[in-house]
């Protein structure tokens, strides 16, 4: 079992930046290939950004890409989502999760674990 905490949501003007965090916790961190996704109210939680066990490899939704990085250390067992120039739109709340597989996943389905989300709101 692999528990996962998120933190760093919050509410930030548009433009503005956070940084997420996501805390692993339990079994061993790094075969784990990490995600992050989003649900906005009344919306199906998506993809945003994933990560691969190595962290050599990032993939990223197209409306995030340029402006959101992921990155992970798994000496602390912790990965990130750095926000910048956030839109209104990016209003949602963010999950992390984590797949037992070496690389990065886009479906819901792929990924075995899940944090419990932080709430992000961009006012305009």
């Amino acid at each position: 079992q692999v528990q996962l905490v998120e933190s760093g949501g919050g509410l930030v003007q548009t433009g503005g930046s956070l940084r997420l965090s996501c805390a692993a916790s339990g079994r061993t961190f790094s075969p784990y290939a990490m995600g992050w996704f989003r649900q906005a109210p009344g919306k199906e939680r998506t993809f945003v950004a994933g990560i691969s066990w190595s962290g050599g490899s990032t993939l990223y939704a197209d409306s995030v890409k340029g402006r959101f990085t992921i990155s992970r250390h798994n000496a602390k067992h912790t990965v990130y989502l750095q926000m910048n120039s956030l839109k209104p739109e990016d209003t949602a709340v963010y999950y992390c999760a984590a797949d037992r597989g070496l690389f990065i996943a886009t479906s819901r389905s792929e990924y075995d674990y899940w944090g419990q989300g932080t709430q992000v709101t961009v006012s305009s």
